[in-house]
Protein backbone atom coordinates (compact mmCIF):
# COMPACT_ATOMS: atom_id res chain seq x y z
CA UNK A 1 0.00 0.00 0.00
CA UNK A 2 1.03 3.72 -0.26
CA UNK A 3 0.49 5.22 2.99
CA UNK A 4 -1.79 8.37 2.42
CA UNK A 5 -0.37 11.69 3.50
CA UNK A 6 -3.26 13.56 3.85
CA UNK A 7 -6.29 15.67 1.79
CA UNK A 8 -6.77 18.22 0.26
CA UNK A 9 -10.26 19.95 -0.68
CA UNK A 10 -11.13 20.31 -4.36
CA UNK A 11 -12.84 23.68 -4.35
CA UNK A 12 -10.22 25.62 -1.53
CA UNK A 13 -7.38 23.88 -1.75
CA UNK A 14 -6.69 23.46 2.16
CA UNK A 15 -4.90 20.33 3.09
CA UNK A 16 -5.88 18.24 6.39
CA UNK A 17 -3.98 15.46 7.86
CA UNK A 18 -5.32 11.56 7.57
CA UNK A 19 -6.50 12.35 11.40
CA UNK A 20 -7.55 15.81 11.10
CA UNK A 21 -11.04 14.91 8.91
CA UNK A 22 -12.37 11.75 7.61
CA UNK A 23 -15.30 12.97 5.13
CA UNK A 24 -15.69 16.52 3.36
CA UNK A 25 -13.75 19.64 3.94
CA UNK A 26 -15.02 21.47 7.30
CA UNK A 27 -14.12 24.65 6.16
CA UNK A 28 -16.55 24.74 2.69
CA UNK A 29 -17.66 21.14 2.32
CA UNK A 30 -16.10 20.64 -0.54
CA UNK A 31 -14.87 16.93 -1.85
CA UNK A 32 -11.20 15.81 -0.26
CA UNK A 33 -8.47 14.34 -2.52
CA UNK A 34 -6.83 11.32 -1.43
CA UNK A 35 -3.01 12.83 -1.20
CA UNK A 36 0.09 10.35 -1.72
CA UNK A 37 3.47 10.70 -0.82
CA UNK A 38 4.50 10.02 -5.09
CA UNK A 39 8.04 10.27 -3.70
CA UNK A 40 8.15 7.77 -1.72
CA UNK A 41 5.96 5.35 -4.41
CA UNK A 42 8.71 6.18 -7.29
CA UNK A 43 11.70 4.82 -4.98
CA UNK A 44 9.86 2.07 -3.92
CA UNK A 45 8.02 0.83 -7.24
CA UNK A 46 8.93 1.07 -10.71
CA UNK A 47 6.26 0.55 -13.92
CA UNK A 48 7.67 -3.09 -14.68
CA UNK A 49 6.59 -3.72 -11.10
CA UNK A 50 3.05 -2.80 -12.44
CA UNK A 51 2.81 -4.18 -15.65
CA UNK A 52 4.32 -7.32 -14.63
CA UNK A 53 1.33 -8.66 -12.10
CA UNK A 54 -0.54 -11.62 -12.94
CA UNK A 55 -3.12 -10.49 -9.47
CA UNK A 56 -6.17 -10.56 -12.01
CA UNK A 57 -8.37 -7.89 -10.04
CA UNK A 58 -7.63 -4.35 -8.69
CA UNK A 59 -5.63 -5.27 -6.07
CA UNK A 60 -2.60 -5.88 -8.62
CA UNK A 61 -2.42 -1.79 -7.88
CA UNK A 62 -2.19 -2.03 -3.99
CA UNK A 63 1.12 0.19 -4.56
CA UNK A 64 -0.86 2.89 -5.55
CA UNK A 65 -3.73 2.33 -2.72
CA UNK A 66 -3.76 4.29 0.35
CA UNK A 67 -5.13 0.96 2.33
CA UNK A 68 -3.75 -2.13 3.18
CA UNK A 69 -4.33 -5.33 1.68
CA UNK A 70 -8.02 -6.16 3.51
CA UNK A 71 -7.16 -10.31 2.72
CA UNK A 72 -10.18 -12.24 1.34
CA UNK A 73 -8.26 -14.18 -1.25
CA UNK A 74 -10.62 -16.65 -3.00
CA UNK A 75 -13.43 -14.21 -1.99
CA UNK A 76 -15.02 -12.04 -4.58
CA UNK A 77 -13.47 -8.88 -2.81
CA UNK A 78 -10.27 -9.86 -4.86
CA UNK A 79 -12.52 -10.34 -7.82
CA UNK A 80 -13.29 -6.66 -8.19
CA UNK A 81 -11.78 -4.74 -11.61
CA UNK A 82 -9.37 -5.96 -13.96
CA UNK A 83 -12.57 -6.27 -16.22
CA UNK A 84 -12.15 -7.49 -19.81
CA UNK A 85 -12.27 -4.12 -22.67
CA UNK A 86 -13.68 -5.27 -26.11
CA UNK A 87 -13.14 -3.88 -29.78
CA UNK A 88 -16.54 -4.17 -31.27
CA UNK A 89 -15.27 -3.65 -34.83
CA UNK A 90 -19.25 -3.39 -36.40
CA UNK A 91 -20.09 -0.67 -33.53
CA UNK A 92 -17.11 1.22 -34.66
CA UNK A 93 -18.23 1.17 -37.80
CA UNK A 94 -21.59 2.38 -37.95
CA UNK A 95 -20.12 5.11 -35.74
CA UNK A 96 -17.92 5.87 -37.99
CA UNK A 97 -14.98 5.42 -35.66
CA UNK A 98 -11.69 4.70 -36.64
CA UNK A 99 -11.28 3.04 -32.85
CA UNK A 100 -13.33 2.00 -30.33
CA UNK A 101 -13.33 0.24 -26.81
CA UNK A 102 -16.16 -0.48 -24.24
CA UNK A 103 -14.95 -1.75 -20.55
CA UNK A 104 -17.41 -4.40 -19.26
CA UNK A 105 -18.29 -3.01 -16.07
CA UNK A 106 -20.47 -5.61 -15.87
CA UNK A 107 -18.19 -8.43 -14.79
CA UNK A 108 -17.65 -7.42 -11.24
CA UNK A 109 -18.67 -9.19 -8.54
CA UNK A 110 -22.00 -7.47 -8.07
CA UNK A 111 -22.29 -6.55 -11.60
CA UNK A 112 -21.44 -2.68 -11.48
CA UNK A 113 -18.79 -0.26 -11.41
CA UNK A 114 -20.05 0.25 -7.88
CA UNK A 115 -17.80 -2.67 -7.06
CA UNK A 116 -14.37 -0.94 -7.07
CA UNK A 117 -15.45 1.60 -4.49
CA UNK A 118 -17.25 -0.57 -2.15
CA UNK A 119 -13.78 -3.25 -2.16
CA UNK A 120 -11.27 -0.23 -1.01
CA UNK A 121 -14.12 1.22 1.45
CA UNK A 122 -14.45 -2.06 2.88
CA UNK A 123 -10.33 -2.35 3.30
CA UNK A 124 -10.15 1.17 4.70
CA UNK A 125 -12.73 0.45 6.97
CA UNK A 126 -10.79 -3.23 8.32
CA UNK A 127 -7.78 -0.92 8.43
CA UNK A 128 -9.22 1.92 10.58
CA UNK A 129 -11.44 -1.36 12.59
CA UNK A 130 -15.13 -0.06 11.60
CA UNK A 131 -17.87 -2.16 13.39
CA UNK A 132 -19.86 -1.01 10.77
CA UNK A 133 -20.31 0.26 7.23
CA UNK A 134 -23.41 2.62 6.04
CA UNK A 135 -24.40 3.72 2.61
CA UNK A 136 -27.34 5.31 0.86
CA UNK A 137 -28.25 3.61 -1.92
CA UNK A 138 -31.30 2.78 -5.02
CA UNK A 139 -29.54 -0.46 -5.96
CA UNK A 140 -25.82 -0.94 -6.89
CA UNK A 141 -23.95 1.42 -4.42
CA UNK A 142 -25.57 -0.79 -1.63
CA UNK A 143 -25.28 -4.13 -3.68
CA UNK A 144 -21.48 -3.61 -3.85
CA UNK A 145 -21.19 -2.66 -0.01
CA UNK A 146 -23.31 -5.52 0.57
CA UNK A 147 -21.29 -8.08 -1.57
CA UNK A 148 -17.78 -6.97 -0.40
CA UNK A 149 -18.86 -6.72 3.45
CA UNK A 150 -20.10 -10.19 3.01
CA UNK A 151 -16.65 -11.47 1.57
CA UNK A 152 -14.61 -10.62 5.29
CA UNK A 153 -17.81 -10.69 7.57
CA UNK A 154 -17.82 -7.03 8.02
CA UNK A 155 -21.28 -5.83 8.90
CA UNK A 156 -23.43 -3.16 6.53
CA UNK A 157 -26.27 -1.14 7.06
CA UNK A 158 -28.21 0.32 3.55
CA UNK A 159 -30.53 2.55 4.00
CA UNK A 160 -32.77 2.57 0.87
CA UNK A 161 -35.66 4.58 -0.49
CA UNK A 162 -39.01 2.10 -0.32
CA UNK A 163 -39.45 3.01 -3.72
CA UNK A 164 -36.59 1.56 -4.62
CA UNK A 165 -36.65 -2.01 -6.99
CA UNK A 166 -37.47 -4.54 -5.27
CA UNK A 167 -35.28 -6.52 -6.97
CA UNK A 168 -32.37 -4.70 -5.80
CA UNK A 169 -33.45 -4.68 -2.12
CA UNK A 170 -33.52 -8.28 -2.32
CA UNK A 171 -29.71 -8.67 -3.57
CA UNK A 172 -29.19 -6.37 -0.36
CA UNK A 173 -31.01 -8.93 1.69
CA UNK A 174 -29.33 -11.78 -0.36
CA UNK A 175 -25.74 -10.65 0.38
CA UNK A 176 -27.36 -10.69 4.66
CA UNK A 177 -26.81 -6.53 4.70
CA UNK A 178 -29.25 -4.86 6.93
CA UNK A 179 -31.34 -2.83 5.36
CA UNK A 180 -33.52 0.33 6.51
CA UNK A 181 -36.01 1.01 4.10
CA UNK A 182 -36.78 5.16 3.82
CA UNK A 183 -40.26 6.85 3.16
CA UNK A 184 -38.76 9.62 1.26
CA UNK A 185 -36.46 10.50 -1.86
CA UNK A 186 -32.55 9.24 -2.32
CA UNK A 187 -31.33 12.31 -0.49
CA UNK A 188 -33.31 11.83 2.53
CA UNK A 189 -31.37 8.18 3.12
CA UNK A 190 -28.09 10.07 2.66
CA UNK A 191 -28.99 12.24 5.20
CA UNK A 192 -29.80 9.59 7.36
CA UNK A 193 -26.77 7.72 6.54
CA UNK A 194 -24.50 10.91 7.75
CA UNK A 195 -26.43 10.93 10.88
CA UNK A 196 -25.95 7.43 11.67
CA UNK A 197 -22.76 7.62 10.86
CA UNK A 198 -22.12 10.86 13.65
CA UNK A 199 -24.64 8.83 16.03
CA UNK A 200 -23.00 5.68 16.37
CA UNK A 201 -19.70 5.85 14.82
CA UNK A 202 -20.61 3.75 11.93
CA UNK A 203 -18.36 4.37 9.03
CA UNK A 204 -20.07 5.97 5.62
CA UNK A 205 -19.47 4.60 2.48
CA UNK A 206 -21.60 7.38 0.34
CA UNK A 207 -20.46 8.12 -2.63
CA UNK A 208 -18.99 11.99 -3.68
CA UNK A 209 -18.45 11.81 0.38
CA UNK A 210 -16.22 9.54 1.66
CA UNK A 211 -13.04 10.00 -0.35
CA UNK A 212 -11.80 6.58 -0.12
CA UNK A 213 -15.05 5.56 -3.11
CA UNK A 214 -12.52 7.98 -5.69
CA UNK A 215 -9.73 5.58 -4.56
CA UNK A 216 -11.53 2.63 -5.48
CA UNK A 217 -12.52 4.08 -8.58
CA UNK A 218 -9.27 5.40 -9.79
CA UNK A 219 -8.76 1.91 -10.61
CA UNK A 220 -10.32 1.64 -13.67
CA UNK A 221 -7.99 4.57 -14.83
CA UNK A 222 -5.17 2.77 -13.90
CA UNK A 223 -6.34 -0.19 -16.11
CA UNK A 224 -6.71 1.82 -18.97
CA UNK A 225 -3.36 3.11 -18.48
CA UNK A 226 -1.95 -0.69 -18.23
CA UNK A 227 -3.65 -1.81 -21.61
CA UNK A 228 -2.89 1.47 -23.48
CA UNK A 229 1.10 1.00 -21.99
CA UNK A 230 1.01 -2.73 -23.07
CA UNK A 231 -0.28 -1.63 -26.71
CA UNK A 232 -3.65 -3.74 -25.90
CA UNK A 233 -5.29 -0.04 -26.44
CA UNK A 234 -3.97 2.53 -28.96
CA UNK A 235 -4.71 6.14 -29.67
CA UNK A 236 -4.16 7.65 -33.17
CA UNK A 237 -1.17 9.25 -33.17
CA UNK A 238 -0.36 12.80 -31.74
CA UNK A 239 -4.29 12.77 -30.49
CA UNK A 240 -5.06 11.59 -26.87
CA UNK A 241 -6.72 8.96 -25.81
CA UNK A 242 -10.35 9.68 -25.45
CA UNK A 243 -13.09 8.21 -22.56
CA UNK A 244 -16.25 8.32 -22.48
CA UNK A 245 -17.77 8.13 -18.90
CA UNK A 246 -21.30 8.53 -17.44
CA UNK A 247 -21.94 10.84 -15.05
CA UNK A 248 -24.70 11.31 -12.27
CA UNK A 249 -23.37 13.01 -9.39
CA UNK A 250 -19.67 12.89 -11.35
CA UNK A 251 -17.43 11.03 -9.08
CA UNK A 252 -17.43 8.57 -11.14
CA UNK A 253 -15.31 10.60 -13.70
CA UNK A 254 -13.62 12.66 -10.97
CA UNK A 255 -12.16 9.38 -9.43
CA UNK A 256 -10.93 8.46 -13.14
CA UNK A 257 -9.55 11.55 -13.08
CA UNK A 258 -7.82 11.16 -10.30
CA UNK A 259 -6.05 7.84 -11.25
CA UNK A 260 -4.92 9.61 -14.17
CA UNK A 261 -3.67 12.37 -12.25
CA UNK A 262 -1.80 9.91 -10.12
CA UNK A 263 -0.11 8.51 -13.16
CA UNK A 264 0.84 11.96 -14.04
CA UNK A 265 2.33 12.96 -10.84
CA UNK A 266 4.15 9.73 -10.85
CA UNK A 267 5.69 10.71 -14.32
CA UNK A 268 4.23 7.65 -15.62
CA UNK A 269 1.67 9.21 -17.96
CA UNK A 270 3.00 11.27 -21.01
CA UNK A 271 -0.11 12.56 -22.21
CA UNK A 272 -3.35 13.29 -20.31
CA UNK A 273 -6.40 11.43 -22.37
CA UNK A 274 -9.89 13.25 -22.83
CA UNK A 275 -12.47 12.37 -20.18
CA UNK A 276 -15.86 13.21 -21.56
CA UNK A 277 -19.02 13.18 -19.47
CA UNK A 278 -22.08 11.46 -20.42
CA UNK A 279 -25.31 12.10 -18.74
CA UNK A 280 -28.97 12.16 -19.61
CA UNK A 281 -30.76 14.40 -22.21
CA UNK A 282 -32.76 15.98 -19.34
CA UNK A 283 -32.59 19.71 -18.44
CA UNK A 284 -30.19 19.45 -15.19
CA UNK A 285 -28.05 21.68 -13.32
CA UNK A 286 -25.10 19.83 -14.05
CA UNK A 287 -23.57 21.71 -16.65
CA UNK A 288 -23.72 25.33 -14.83
CA UNK A 289 -23.39 23.95 -11.71
CA UNK A 290 -19.99 22.51 -12.92
CA UNK A 291 -19.00 25.92 -14.28
CA UNK A 292 -20.28 27.65 -10.69
CA UNK A 293 -19.16 24.80 -8.00
CA UNK A 294 -22.26 25.16 -6.45
CA UNK A 295 -24.85 22.80 -5.07
CA UNK A 296 -27.70 21.56 -6.58
CA UNK A 297 -31.35 21.34 -6.79
CA UNK A 298 -32.16 17.39 -6.46
CA UNK A 299 -34.84 16.54 -9.24
CA UNK A 300 -36.71 13.57 -10.13
CA UNK A 301 -37.57 12.17 -13.50
CA UNK A 302 -39.30 9.25 -14.97
CA UNK A 303 -36.34 7.14 -16.07
CA UNK A 304 -34.78 3.97 -16.54
CA UNK A 305 -32.00 5.07 -15.60
CA UNK A 306 -32.00 5.65 -11.97
CA UNK A 307 -28.93 5.69 -10.87
CA UNK A 308 -28.20 7.90 -13.10
CA UNK A 309 -30.92 10.31 -12.32
CA UNK A 310 -30.63 10.17 -8.74
CA UNK A 311 -27.14 11.79 -8.82
CA UNK A 312 -28.17 14.79 -10.95
CA UNK A 313 -28.79 17.09 -8.16
CA UNK A 314 -28.66 17.49 -4.32
CA UNK A 315 -29.91 19.53 -1.85
CA UNK A 316 -28.65 18.46 1.30
CA UNK A 317 -30.24 21.10 4.13
CA UNK A 318 -26.78 22.83 5.08
CA UNK A 319 -25.15 19.19 5.26
CA UNK A 320 -21.43 19.69 3.92
CA UNK A 321 -22.00 18.05 0.91
CA UNK A 322 -21.01 19.02 -2.92
CA UNK A 323 -21.71 16.07 -5.81
CA UNK A 324 -18.39 13.83 -6.48
CA UNK A 325 -16.00 15.73 -9.20
CA UNK A 326 -18.09 18.78 -10.03
CA UNK A 327 -16.32 20.82 -7.45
Amino acid sequence: MSEPIGYECSLCGQSYAVDEVQYTCPKDGGNLNVILDYDQIRQQVQVEDILSQTEPSLWRYLPLLPIADPGGNGTPLRAAGWTPVFSPTRLAKKLGMEMLWVKDESRNPTASFKDRASAVVVGRAQQIKAEVVVTASTGNAGAALAGMSAAIGQRAVIFAPRTAPPAKVAQLLVYGAQVMLVDGTYDDAFDLTIQAAEEFGWYCRNTGFNPFTAEGKKTAALEIWELATKGAIQNIAGKPLTIFVSVGDGNIISGIHKGFKDLQALGWLEQMPRLIGVRLRLRTPTKPAMKRSCPFRPIHWPTASRSICQGMGYARSGLPHRPGGLT
